[in-house]
């Protein structure tokens, strides 16, 4: 196979999980997907910057501050000042986020759960995942 055959395929394999993941959201009438990202990065039980989430989930800032607002408005997450920053906050749910989150999540985790029990090797998948994104990482900052 060459490399243009490969990418094509992996875009396709990417844009069809990614596609899990969007119904999925739609499922649970989410009005953006970058909610269910946002929500389910919280529910880690950690505090992230909005800065964070914004890149660590590929989500634009402007969007990302605007379901954290709207997140906010209704007391689901709580946002409080970074040490020697200025302008970044930290966000975390509160405990109606928190409720919030497990009922949209909590689906979600099963059918994850269910997946991953069938992968033969999943720490091996996830590391040739992580070394495949570093090196596509590498060659993007080539470009910029």
């Amino acid at each position: 196979m060459d490399e243009r055959i490969f990418f094509y395929k992996l875009g396709k394999l990417v844009y069809q999980i990614d596609g899990v993941y969007e119904g999925y959201g739609k499922n649970c009438k989410l009005g953006s997907p970058n909610l269910l990202w946002i929500l389910y990065a919280l529910n880690d039980g950690e505090r992230h910057s909005q800065k964070q989430l914004s890149e660590d989930w590929d989500i634009p800032r402007s969007t990302a501050n605007t379901i954290i607002k709207d997140l906010e408005s209704k007391h689901y997450v709580a946002l409080s000042q970074i040490k020697g920053e200025r302008r970044e906050l930290l966000v975390s749910l509160t405990e109606s986020g928190k409720e919030y989150a497990d009922g949209i999540l909590s689906d979600l985790y099963k059918r994850e759960k269910e997946v991953y029990s069938e992968l033969e090797n999943p720490e091996e998948l996830l590391s040739a995942l992580q070394n495949f994104a570093a090196k596509m990482q590498k060659i993007a900052a080539k470009g910029e």
